[in-house]
């Protein structure tokens, strides 16, 4: 599953992030160079607000305050808890809310 390429999102770049020797995140930037999506090894993170990331992390176990976004963000193992449409309706919120930011 390439989240980055949910249908709805506009243009991005990606961008590799060596971790440790090991592992390596892939940032994914939206037009105004700012990150909307973390792709970690077993984790992936997305910007949202806070009243959804509150909600989400109080129904899902797999849900948790995002390490790269903090507050400002949720992190996710897929888990098989929520499903693919519900992960690319989160990358394209945050997508949104991302491009949207000022520079």
């Amino acid at each position: 599953m390439n989240l980055a390429e949910t249908s709805g999102i506009g243009e991005y770049s990606a961008q590799k992030r060596r971790v440790s020797d090991s592992e390596e995140d892939t940032l994914y930037l939206a037009p105004n160079e700012k990150v909307f999506l973390v792709v970690r090894p077993k984790t992936i993170e997305v910007r949202c607000d806070g009243k959804l990331s509150k909600v989400l992390r109080e129904k899902y176990e797999s849900v948790m305050e995002s390490r790269y976004f903090g507050r400002g963000g949720i992190e996710i193992v897929p888990s098989g808890q929520l499903e693919e449409t519900e992960l690319q309706d989160l990358v394209r919120l945050s997508y949104n809310l991302t491009k949207d930011l000022a520079e």
